[in-house]
């Protein structure tokens, strides 16, 4: 591929200069402002990168096409390609570009008792709510309290899969509910009470259910919801997730990330962080939160190698992390907060407050919000 000199590529003047020539007198050239593309086959390519910011050329009227272009030069566009799909997401469509700033701008839907986990199925947000034994169903583009089932004992992680509501039962002898949400709300339905021992979070891999336990990890054949339990190699399984290819499952006692086989063996370990906990993947990276460290561990999904260690950036007792499409959330436990990132390139966003005493825990997104589960005033935040 050709194109430019590294001295032009980031030049703001350049690009004012390009769009007022070419406003004044792109008629003159022979595409838009450049005067040097005259393929009537590559004008239309070559506009569209210059209207999006991700090339400028090499001079206000200058595309210079027969230059090639460095590797820096590469990433360079590659960046700002990326950067500009994510201007584009659910949330531009909607001219919702901030940032929520402070508690006082969270929009919060209030319980009958303090939430922990949720998940969103696209439409509802569904929350587990441990002290009452039930979960509840809120509007996500309103806020509304739409329903509670009853019945769900201690309930933990929430997974929706199937066209249900999966929700583990955190017991000795560890319980998974299941709700329809086609029928009017009830009691939910218990499909086992032979999980491992107090299971919390849950993932499904299209085929089965696994739950993380107190060291073990159980897996769930639907239909017959039957249950294997595994727990060689396994001292305090926390948070698990499913990448497409793989279960993977943290081990907060042991400071790991399994990437699991079929049959529940592990296939890959990698060094976490104490308190390894409930994990998310951005399509290309996992982010665990180590709550003993006040860290993250990213790492490549396909490889299983560690990128980065994130620090800072508010960080304390970090708990759950969701992803929105653009940017990654981890709840802060410790300090009543928030901590964003940009997925794309790890930088950090901010930290922000959800309240005095507000304890959050569990986060997902919609699409379009983060929903944050604030067990300490018994409400859950849209952010």
């Amino acid at each position: 591929m050709k194109r430019g000199t590294p001295g032009i590529l980031g030049s703001a003047g350049a690009a004012a200069a390009a769009l007022a020539i070419g406003a004044s007198a792109s008629l003159l050239g022979l595409c838009g402002p450049f005067t040097d593309v005259s393929d009537p086959v590559f004008c239309p390519f070559v506009l569209e990168v210059f209207y999006l910011g991700i090339t400028t050329g090499t001079t206000p009227t200058t595309y210079d096409p027969s230059s090639y272009v460095t590797r820096l030069q590469m990433a360079t566009f590659l960046s700002r390609t990326v950067d500009g799909v994510l201007k584009r997401s659910r949330r531009a469509a909607l001219r919702q570009y901030w940032t929520t700033q402070n508690p006082d701008a969270l929009g919060v839907t209030t319980l009958a008792s303090n939430p922990s986990r949720l998940e969103s199925d696209g439409l509802d947000i569904w929350i587990a709510t441990p002290s009452n034994s039930s979960v509840s169903r809120v509007r996500a583009g309103s806020g509304n309290l739409l329903s509670t089932w009853t019945g769900a004992t201690s309930p933990g992680g929430v997974l929706i899969a199937m066209g249900r509501v999966f929700v583990t039962g955190t017991l000795a002898l560890g319980r998974l509910y299941s709700i329809d949400p086609s029928t009017p709300a009830g009691a939910v339905q218990t499909l086992t009470s032979n999980l491992g021992s107090n299971p919390g979070s849950l993932t499904f891999d299209g085929g089965r259910i696994w739950t993380a336990n107190v060291a073990s990890v159980s897996i769930v054949t639907p239909g017959a919801w039957t249950v294997t339990t595994v727990t060689a190699g396994f001292t305090n399984p926390f948070g698990t997730l499913f990448d497409g290819a793989n279960v993977w499952v943290t081990d907060a006692g042991a400071a790991r990330l399994y990437k699991l086989d079929a049959a529940g063996g592990i296939l890959q370990t990698v060094t976490a962080g104490g308190g390894a906990s409930n994990p998310a993947f951005d399509g290309t990276n996992i982010w665990v939160p180590n709550a003993d460290e006040n860290d993250i561990t990213v790492l490549r999904a396909s490889t299983g190698a560690v990128l980065k260690t994130l620090t800072g950036n508010g960080l304390s007792l970090p708990d759950t992390i969701a992803f929105d499409g653009e940017r990654m959330l981890v709840t802060n436990n410790g300090a009543g907060s928030v901590s964003l990132w940009k997925a794309a390139d790890l930088t950090p966003v901010g930290s922000f407050s959800t309240g005095f005493s507000s304890s959050p825990l569990g986060v997902c997104s919609d699409g379009i919000h983060f929903w944050i589960a604030l067990n300490g005033t018994g409400k859950v935040a849209r952010f």
